[in-house]
């Protein structure tokens, strides 16, 4: 694990954005604004010294484990993790091609960085629970880094999980809510409203914090400040763009699962390239 500068975080989270677009361009297929809009909290936790990891020894016994729940937002964790050295980046081109190790879905025995199997939306979080507690069974001091999606929250399981994780005192879980208030069929106030999130997790015995998504900063800070909770499970509420960085896809629920098309990648990779008009051919 190696701890990066703010500018370099920057522009990793950028270098992943990039990725995204040229991966989801050459699929065909696969899901747009919640990987651009969670490039930051990946960052941060892959470079900005929150995960313990080793991309040479990707089984290596005390490492961290990062559970993403929201498993069709895979392409922001293929392109950290091939950013992070457990892969070529190269590979990356091969998202939902046949035979390939990068599935729509991540699939934890096909790829290395790759901790669980998701796809059905609300596994992730009895994953991470059960991870945590087995952890804190065994007097290691591991982490679980949960990875959910504000539309899961619909999930009966999550809740479930949510509840044992606060009566066990999980202070070993940190939960990252991807709170982008889209889903596939439109806003999630509209589809089932979920506020008072905060309230909701801290009557179930969870520290909740709330940051800006896209601040690589505060996405660490509160990850630190996590650790040093021990009394309790932490969620993080993210509050994130979807589709961050690309102008024509922010906010817009109709990108939460389309790719790009041939022009509209060209548009987007101008854009991140330049870091919209902020740098010529600096960074290019």
């Amino acid at each position: 694990m190696q701890k990066f500068s703010q500018n370099e975080l920057k522009y990793k989270a950028n270098d992943i954005r990039q990725d995204i677009i040229q991966m989801l361009l050459e699929a065909k297929s696969g899901h747009s604004a919640g990987p651009l809009g969670m490039a930051d909290v990946f960052t941060a936790l892959y470079f900005g010294g929150v995960l313990n990891y080793r991309p040479d020894q990707p089984g290596w016994p005390g490492r961290d484990r990062l559970v993403l729940s929201c498993g069709h937002i895979c392409p922001v964790l293929y392109a950290t993790l091939a950013e992070a050295g457990y892969f070529p980046k190269t590979e990356l081109m091969t998202l939902r091609k046949f035979g390939s190790r990068l599935q729509g879905h991540p699939h934890n025995l096909d790829l290395p960085g790759v901790e669980t199997t998701s796809g059905p939306l609300g596994q992730g979080s009895s994953q991470a629970v059960g991870m945590a507690l087995a952890f804190r069974m065994d007097h290691v001091k591991n982490r679980v880094y949960l990875i959910m999606s504000d539309g899961e929250q619909n999930e009966g399981q999550t809740w479930e999980a949510v509840m044992l994780a606060g009566k066990n005192k999980l202070h070993n879980l940190t939960a990252i809510m991807d709170r982008n208030n889209i889903q596939i069929d439109g806003f999630t106030e509209d589809v089932m409203p979920l506020e008072n999130l905060k309230a909701k997790y801290e009557a179930f015995n969870w520290h909740v914090l709330e940051v800006n998504g896209n601040n690589i900063d505060e996405i660490i800070d509160a990850c630190l400040e996590a650790q040093s909770i021990y009394e309790k499970p932490t969620l993080i509420l993210a509050h994130t763009i979807p589709g961050m960085g690309v102008d024509f896809m922010e906010n817009d629920f109709k990108w939460h699962g389309n790719p790009p098309n041939k022009e509209q990648a060209v548009l987007a990779l101008n854009e991140l390239r330049t870091l919209r008009g902020q740098i010529t051919s600096e960074h290019q």
